[in-house]
């Protein structure tokens, strides 16, 4: 499944040498960074450090500041400051998107470092971030930049003689708490902020600890396009910042993306201290769906790269596939054939298809829930067991014959594991979309079929956040987000910015 370079231009893994990123890891390795807080990077209440890992290699790349409630405490403080003076309230819609731009074109010229930052800090390839994360980022930072003079309130239509006007605003929810992953720290950082910003919003980031690296270079990058001190806040630390951010009574909102069982615990905050609203995106386990029909060479090469995109830390894979009876052994072949030409390794190094998993602790989970699956009954057709040697590395795994109420059937795994099951030639769409919908989660639903009206048949029956047909199409910036487990709110596009605004509803009577 090797990944080709577009054009004549030499890859961002081609442009990079050893000596390159050697040099970037001496640099990270001296760096100890503070907060952004008010425009200016501060030193930790505590003192306390952390440190993040390289995932290839398990080698300690950078020190960061470890934050605490008083950290939060001071960063919502400036943030609440900025929103209702100083220079943010006075600028318009336009000159917010202005600054947006301009956060984007830095970027732009940078790209190549953000890249390998990405790639040393989560450990994905430098392939999968230069044709992935950062254009997705980049488009949505310019897709919210563009929405921030297009969010508007609304007025209603009234008879000529009425002596008043009824009329609805929408304004800023407020200081924002944006909690982010691991998984896509750049992409997930830039999205939220962007949306929150393009509202009027002011923020709080906290990192997680495990890949905080973006998160911090975003803040400098603001810093240096002109944003006014205290709009962007970044607190660095493990959950006990993220914490004291979700019950912060002077937080409004909290987009969260993340677990479950943190989600759930934000919700908990969020009602304890003050009633903030939230946005949740909690992850997935999503079903995909090969009719006899589809295009299977096809449908399997787009499986096996989605099962291994991010080593599979990725919350809308489709981990469990349900294939039809009558093309199942010819379908595994061929999923298993794309598997086979995986290529794994350090995501900085040439020639590389798959990164490690982020670190040990998740590794071994993954490797735990594969083994009980296999001690249950299931058959690992490819992988099944950790890789030897450094790093975080977990082949890509092809699981059949799981017991459907197995962990590897029924948790998220977050990794590049995908559990097969067949399903009867004759049974209709609705019966098929029961199947996928026996999950605790509703996030993402994949079908491949060349039947339209099947296709159409399918959308309307699976319970999911979205639907994507024969690997989807199109460039449109859609609603992002999901139902049941996989949590409520959407990101991206109209639906993300109006997320971050409050309406306020007003009644005008005319004098008389």
């Amino acid at each position: 499944m090797k990944q080709e370079n577009s054009g004549n231009q030499p890859s961002i893994a081609d442009r990079f040498g050893e000596e390159h990123i050697e040099s970037l890891l001496r640099e990270l390795e001296a760096r100890t960074s503070g907060h952004l807080i008010e425009g200016r990077w501060r030193t930790g209440s505590a003192g306390s450090t952390l440190i993040t890992e390289d995932p290839a290699t398990g080698r300690a790349i950078a020190e960061f500041a470890a934050g605490n409630a008083d950290d939060i405490d001071r960063a919502v403080t400036a943030a609440e400051t900025a929103l209702r003076s100083g220079g943010w309230p006075l600028l318009t819609a336009s000159q917010r998107a202005a600054l947006l731009f301009a956060l984007a074109d830095r970027i732009e010229r940078e790209v190549d470092q953000w890249a390998l930052i990405e790639a040393l800090d989560a450990g994905h390839t430098l392939t999968s971030i230069a044709g992935g994360d950062l254009p997705l980022g980049l488009r949505a930072l310019r897709d919210n930049a563009g929405w921030a003079t297009k969010v508007n309130g609304a007025t209603a239509m009234q008879s000529a003689c009425q002596s008043g006007a009824n009329y609805y605003l929408r304004e800023p929810v407020g200081v924002v708490g944006l909690i982010t992953p691991w998984n896509a720290p750049f992409l997930m950082t830039i999205q939220k902020l962007s949306a929150a910003l393009a509202a009027g919003c002011t923020v709080v980031v906290k990192p997680s600890e495990l890949a905080p690296l973006s998160a911090l270079r975003i803040g400098e990058a603001c810093r240096k396009v002109g944003f006014p001190p205290g709009v962007i806040n970044i607190v660095t630390g493990d959950g006990i910042a993220g914490a004291a951010l979700a019950r912060h009574p002077a937080v409004n909102m909290v987009s969260f993306t993340g677990s479950v069982d943190t989600g759930r615990s934000i919700i908990a905050a969020a009602a304890d201290s003050n009633l903030k609203r939230t946005v949740l995106e909690l992850g997935g386990k999503s079903p995909v769906i090969v009719f006899d029909d589809a295009d299977l060479p096809r449908a399997a090469a787009a499986i096996a790269s989605e099962i291994c995109f991010k080593s599979g830390q990725y919350c809308a894979a489709g981990s469990r596939l349900f294939v039809q009876k009558t093309v199942y052994s010819i379908f595994i072949d061929l999923l298993g054939a794309e598997m086979a030409r995986v290529r794994v390794g350090a995501g900085y190094r040439q020639d590389v298809d798959m990164g490690a998993m982020i670190c040990e602790r998740q590794r071994a989970r993954a490797a735990a829930i594969v083994a009980e699956a296999i001690e249950q009954g299931a058959r690992a057709s490819a992988g099944g067991t950790p890789m030897p040697g450094a790093g975080y590395f977990f082949p890509p795994t092809i699981l059949e014959g799981v017991d459907p109420g197995a962990r590897a059937w029924r948790e998220e795994i977050f990794a590049p594991v995908i559990a097969v099951t067949a399903f009867e030639d004759g049974a209709a769409p609705n019966a098929v979309a029961a199947l996928a919908n026996d999950s605790a989660y509703g996030l993402s639903a994949k079908v491949w079929t060349r039947d339209l009206r099947r296709a159409m048949e399918m959308v309307a029956c699976l319970q999911a956040g979205q639907v994507i047909v024969n690997g989807g199409g199109g460039e449109a910036t859609l609603p992002f987000g999901g139902t049941k487990l996989s949590g409520y709110g959407r990101e991206n596009g109209l639906e993300g910015v109006s997320a971050f605004t409050e309406i306020k509803a007003v009644r005008l009577g005319y004098p008389p």
